[in-house]
């Protein structure tokens, strides 16, 4: 992949990643670290629960899904962090030997009025399972560095 800036970006522009499967261990793990409800964490008490079995905790399908879109290297040379995501929402729970990919659209695009080194991008990331299934979307904001900056 070549080199992409804020210029770079057009809304519109949509950017797959692969797909990787989420294993019990690694939802058990997470869990236990940091939302270590029974759901999460325990195979035997989740099957007791409205779920049904065990499922990964949102945080950890959000984690997950950014990872993915991550690893597809859109921002990998521009991104100068994010002052936060929105409208985060878990719509099926994420469960062992779910194949995951995110799916991330670009769906606006401004110029920084008060820093010019930088692009304002707002992108939409959609995860979905094996089954095409939409488990997670968030809106993700993302500090892009300007490719003109650069020639100052």
């Amino acid at each position: 992949m070549t080199q992409r800036y804020f210029e770079n970006f057009k809304v519109g522009d949509r950017f797959e990643s692969k797909v990787k499967m989420i294993s019990a261990d690694e939802i058990v793990e997470f869990a236990t670290q940091f939302d270590p409800q029974p759901f999460h964490t325990d195979s035997e008490a989740a099957r007791q629960t409205v779920f049904g079995g065990l499922i990964a905790s949102g945080f950890h399908t959000m984690a997950f899904g950014f990872r993915l879109m991550w690893d597809t290297g859109i921002f990998a040379d521009c991104s100068m962090g994010s002052p936060g995501m929105d409208e985060i929402r878990w719509r099926r729970p994420v469960r062992p030997g779910d194949a995951l990919r995110t799916i991330t659209d670009i769906t606006g695009l401004r110029a920084s009025r008060s820093k010019p080194e930088r692009g304002i991008c707002h992108a939409k990331c959609t995860v979905r399972n094996q089954c095409d299934e939409i488990v997670m979307t968030m809106k993700l904001v993302v500090m892009l560095s300007r490719a003109d900056s650069l020639e100052h």
